[in-house]
This record gives structure tokens, sequence and C-alpha cells, in this order.
């Protein structure tokens, strides 16, 4: 759930070079967001922090209630350590710094996958 098309896409190719991984939906805004993890149940939600209408924190609280066996994996440009740790609070399985993706995104999504968690090494 990323509201920046650019990013969106270059996340999308990144994981569609696992063919292990499928990408069963994509949201631009929290409410979305929520919205579709109810009607598709996902495994594992990539979510954005700072996302329009409601944010991500506030999206995966709802989310973690209406689907708890969704695995949460933030993927945000935020580094400060009072949001990593509140992005956490609401039991999420990682957080990747955007700006490490490149190299953290599969670990990260490996790790989540695998029942660990995953928090970027900025």
């Amino acid at each position: 759930m990323e509201d920046y098309e650019p990013m969106r896409k270059t996340v999308r190719a990144t994981l569609q070079k696992r063919h292990d991984l499928q990408i069963v939906g994509e949201a631009s805004d929290g409410l979305e967001a929520v919205q579709q993890a109810v009607e598709l149940k996902p495994d594992l939600i990539l979510m954005d922090i700072g996302l329009p209408s409601q944010n991500g924190i506030e999206a995966a609280r709802e989310i973690r209630e209406l689907v708890p066996k969704a695995k949460i994996l933030f993927l945000s440009q935020e580094t400060s350590p009072e949001v990593i740790q509140e992005a956490l609070s609401v039991s999420a399985s990682g957080y990747v710094v955007k700006v490490n993706a490149g190299v953290e995104l599969i670990p990260a999504l490996e790790a989540v996958i695998s029942g660990k968690q995953f928090v970027s090494g900025r």
C-alpha cells in the first residue's frame, strides 16, 4: 500500500522477481488498504506510513483487528526511532526504510514470511 506510483512500480518489479510471491492487490491510501485487506485476506501486506486519508499505522491497527493472520511489513521513508517503534507496536512484523529497500526488501520479506521480525539497518 503505497501512494506514490513510481515507488509502487519499483516494489512491484522487485516482488515479481520472486516466483513464490503473488501480488493480489495494491492500494494508494489507507482506507483502500483496509478495504482490500478485508476483501483479499493476504498473507503479507507491504504498507507505507505516509498514506493519504488514513496513515499506514492507523490502517495497520484496523487491519490487525479485521485480518489478524495477515503479516504487516512497513516500507517507509520515516527513520525516526519513535515512528519505527510506533509502527512495530501495532504488531507489524517488520520495517524497511525506503532508501534501503533495494538491498533489504527481499531479506525483510523472507524474514517476515518465516515468522521473524525484520527492522531496517539504517
